[in-house]
């Protein structure tokens, strides 16, 4: 053999060996895989109702009102190999994307959980208010406290959870009417909150300080959110599951759930989308994997944020018809026109560009 050869050999060795090495190297992406699809109508892992109504009277639907998930490879502490991500680039049913889609930077595993768990929490609240509006049933507005910053005035007095009810005898319903009350106040100048906690009223009487970006502008150290009180009670187990993603399905089963009139028709319905109080639908993140395996378990139509559907409608799963959900309303006139008959052809629907 000549030295030619015998060279030629052993660097093809090396090549192949390094490549062989490489490929199992941890790199900074995740793969996104379709993930369990819930019927809203349906029962949770516990086998107890996914959402349950006390107060009102509600009606069965024999069909289906599910959400979807994705589920994923990688992440912190937990990267997936080079050759993981190679397949899965040339997978149809699984994305391959940055690391930082999904755990962004100088963020630790339980901080993305936490704000995955917030998400889930508000997407539910955000859910009843919409469905219960949609309905023309009133819905009430708290202020609360989300946090609070350690070292300003609201540090010891007020705490997250709190239900701010009146900012110096003024009553108050709504985010901006509180920061309206503390727009004109100089720092040094005192403020008297009247709150609740676990039931138990309670006043604050605060001495407010420069915010750190504007030393014109006086602060307590709180940030607020606002949450709504409804006339019944709605109570939504989904376990483990986060995200804002299903906000759009919880809203419909609710709707559902107390009309007489089945929304479903006995079909096999999916979908997802966030949700605002006001019943706009709201783009999600994953959704080919979504469409993926709300087909797979045995849906045929998927109702579609509008915002998504330049990418869903071209990866549409044969035998899945995609539904525009521009609102909650949009959404539920959609499916009560299915039921009444009317061709499918006239439906909102979505569109490559």
């Amino acid at each position: 053999m000549s030295r030619r050869t015998v060279t030629l050999t052993l660097a093809s060795v090396l090549v192949l060996a390094f490549a062989l090495v490489g490929s199992f190297l941890p790199v900074p992406y995740v793969a996104l895989m379709p993930g369990p699809t819930s019927n809203t109508l349906g029962v949770n892992a516990r086998n107890e109702p996914l959402i349950k109504i006390e107060g009102r009277p509600t009606y069965p639907d024999q069909g289906h009102l599910n959400f979807t998930t994705v589920t994923y490879r990688g992440g912190l502490g937990n990267r997936i190999d080079l050759f993981t991500a190679l397949r899965g680039w040339i997978e149809n049913d699984v994305a391959i994307v940055p690391e930082e889609t999904l755990f962004p930077k100088n963020e630790s595993q339980q901080q993305v959980d936490a704000e995955n768990t917030r998400q889930m929490q508000d997407s539910q609240q955000n859910a009843e208010a919409a469905a219960l509006k949609e309905l023309g049933i009133a819905v009430g507005t708290e202020v609360t406290v989300d946090t609070v910053q350690q070292g300003k005035p609201a540090a010891g007095k007020l705490k997250p959870g709190d239900r701010v009810v009146a900012v110096d005898g003024t009553e108050v319903t709504g985010v901006e009417q509180v920061t309206r009350l503390m727009g004109d106040r100089k720092p040094g100048t005192t403020v008297k909150v009247e709150y609740q906690r676990e039931g138990r009223d309670a006043t604050a009487t605060l001495t407010t300080v420069a915010a750190d970006d504007d030393p014109a502008h006086a602060v307590i150290g709180i940030v607020l959110g606002e949450r709504y009180s409804f006339p019944f009670k709605v109570d939504i187990s989904v376990g483990d599951v986060g995200g804002p993603s299903a906000g759009l399905m919880f809203s419909l089963a609710i709707v559902d759930k107390l009309t007489p009139q089945s929304l479903t028709g006995g079909r096999f319905i999916a979908g997802t989308g966030t949700i605002t109080p006001e019943g706009k639908v709201g783009p999600i993140g994953g959704i080919q994997q979504k469409m993926v395996a709300a087909r797979r378990a045995g849906a045929t139509i998927f109702l579609t944020p509008k915002d998504n559907c330049a990418d869903a409608a071209p990866a549409a799963p044969k035998g899945l018809r995609l539904v525009r959900a521009d609102t909650l309303h949009d959404a539920r006139q959609a499916l009560e026109s299915l039921n009444a008959g009317k061709p499918e052809t006239g439906l909102p629907t979505c569109t490559a560009p």
